[in-house]
């Protein structure tokens, strides 16, 4: 797969990033690790919401994972599914409400190992939908377990010494595999590990919602987390083991663009 260059974000002072509640934030607390990249992208999906003033049609569908702990935290509408059904879900949600903002929000561990049959089809049809995958590698919700897309050599409570291609198989490529689809319209894979991909992680939201609200067709936004505690890494090092480990294997930057 070709990736298509993307033009370089300018840094933003931490400072700045952290100062004030996100819109449609409730709360600042979450019972996540220490560490977590997953509430950084919370508050780049809410803001994105916001600013296209999507908060009275947007409805969010979410599995179970680590993730889940932004219905409580956010003012936006989900509705909760089976482990890795939230695209089929959102399908029956947007065909009922054809001017919602739909999207669902899935680890990897629920999107590509309990669900990926669903993500493909839903991508097949062109459903008008977003999907985004937090990717950190790990069933973390569950205790750190390997997951399709944990990578080469990374560390999970099932794989000790670290993912063997020969003993577990290789990652699976979800955004990559989605982008070859005729009836997605937009993948983009971003991260969370550093303001520069913070910036541009949200441009890629963003696109995705503003060609769903088009009905363009369907859209993936991957987006690689941290997990320190997943990772048996210590917090400081997240970010550089995100962008050692996972990023060779899931390069970031626009797959398919519209």
């Amino acid at each position: 797969m070709t990736h298509i260059p993307t033009d370089s974000a300018p840094d933003i002072p931490a400072a700045k990033v952290a100062s004030s509640s996100a819109p449609l934030q409730l709360s600042e607390e979450h019972h996540l690790c220490p560490g977590c990249g997953h509430p950084v992208a919370w508050r780049l999906l809410l803001e994105v919401i916001s600013e296209l003033e999507l908060e009275r049609r947007a409805i969010g569908v979410v599995g179970h994972g680590c993730y889940t702990n932004i219905v409580r935290l956010a003012d936006v509408d989900f509705l909760q599914c089976l482990h890795g059904r939230a695209p089929a879900v959102a399908t029956g949600v947007k065909r009922v409400q054809p001017q919602a903002a739909v999207f669902t929000l899935q680890g990897d561990g629920d999107m590509a190992s309990e669900g990926l049959q669903e993500v493909l089809h839903a991508a097949g049809r062109g459903e008008r939908i977003t999907c985004i995958m937090l990717n950190n590698g790990v069933f973390g919700d569950t205790g750190g377990q390997m997951t399709a897309a944990t990578v080469v050599g990374q560390r999970t409570k099932t794989s000790l010494d670290g993912r063997d291609p020969a003993s577990h198989g290789h990652p699976i490529p979800v955004a990559d595999l989605v982008a070859r689809l005729p009836g997605s319209v937009y993948v983009a894979r971003g991260a969370v590990n550093n303001a520069g991909s913070i910036a541009r992680t949200k441009r890629y939201l963003r696109r995705a919602f503003e060609l769903q609200m088009e009905g363009a067709g369907f859209g993936l936004v991957e987006v690689l987390t941290m997990c320190p505690t997943g990772w048996f890494v210590a917090t400081p090092e997240g970010p550089d083991y995100l962008e050692d480990r996972f990023e060779p294997t899931f390069p970031v930057g626009e797959l398919k663009t519209a």
